[in-house]
């Protein structure tokens, strides 16, 4: 089955999915063997696992080539961060029809400037409504299979305030979003109100140490949210486990004091598969 129809028939289902944010295929991998059904594709994680800080550095080329590894060895719905389209309108059109061509299940457009940043970093600047708008209506135009989502994310709460974000996002469902995503909300109240006055589906960002309060995925869901992502907490967990076995090696040489902390040999090689692909192989 089409992966967008599945995505599709989880939201409407009425439970809200939590997708955690992978960033290669080994992530990617962890995440469907921890039962999530859907995957978030993180922008942010793809671009720190490349070395660079999430400013809208990486090429659509670059972040397909992962995200292509990410669909392909899991085979679960992904919904993909593409930034700002990488570009103006004519660059959407691309960026949709590359995406779905990979397998993607939708993705999201947001209206900073581009390059972008970070949502939770300050600084941020936006294109217009009008401007936002005809990128949402170039996306649309170029989806090939129409379960494919579009959706649309407003970073205007820190730049222009909280009353034109809802504004901004009623816009984008008028403009033909399937799903709305008001990025970085400050308060619990603010993220009631975004629920409360946009209608329909709704993502929202949770993660510690942002802008945005970490409330429970049970409080998210009576408020009328459909999908919770997690974009940063798994790399994060993994960053910090590789300084510390990285100190371990750099003043022992070896790491034999923390050797019951590393997955064995045989674990990791069952977590890829090995064994099945010497199958394939026969």
């Amino acid at each position: 089955m089409n992966t967008a129809k599945i995505l599709r028939d989880f939201i409407q289902s009425g439970k809200i999915l939590v997708a955690p944010g992978v960033f290669d295929g080994l992530s990617a991998l962890l995440a469907k063997q921890a039962g999530f059904p859907v995957l978030y594709a993180s922008g942010g994680a793809i671009a720190r696992a490349a070395g660079y800080p999430d400013i809208g550095l990486l090429t659509m080329t670059e972040v397909c080539s992962t995200i292509a590894h990410i669909v392909t060895v899991t085979g679960l719905p992904v919904i993909a961060d593409a930034d700002t389209g990488f570009g103006n309108a004519l660059n959407v059109r691309r960026t949709v029809q590359a995406f779905e061509r990979i397998g993607v299940a939708g993705l999201h457009l947001e209206d900073q400037t581009f390059p972008k940043r970070c949502g939770h970093l300050d600084d941020k600047s936006l294109i217009s409504t009008d401007e936002m708008c005809h990128k949402i209506r170039a996306a649309r135009a170029s989806v090939h299979h129409p379960e494919f989502m579009i959706i649309a994310r407003t970073d205007a709460i820190a730049v222009e305030g909280f009353d034109n974000a809802i504004a901004r996002a009623k816009a984008y469902q008028k403009a033909g979003a399937d799903m709305i995503f008001v990025e970085a909300p400050e308060t619990v109240l603010q993220i009631e109100k975004i629920a409360a006055e946009i209608p329909g589906p709704k993502l929202i960002n949770m993660f510690h140490g942002g802008k945005t309060p970490v409330i429970p995925v049970s409080k998210l869901q009576s408020l009328g949210y459909s999908v919770v992502i997690i974009p940063s907490d798994l790399q994060r967990a993994a960053i910090k486990a590789m300084q510390k076995t990285l100190v371990i090696i750099h003043e022992q040489g070896n790491t034999d004091t923390i050797s019951d902390q590393l997955t064995s040999f045989k674990e990791r090689e069952k977590i890829v598969g090995t064994e099945r692909y010497f199958e394939m192989d026969k």
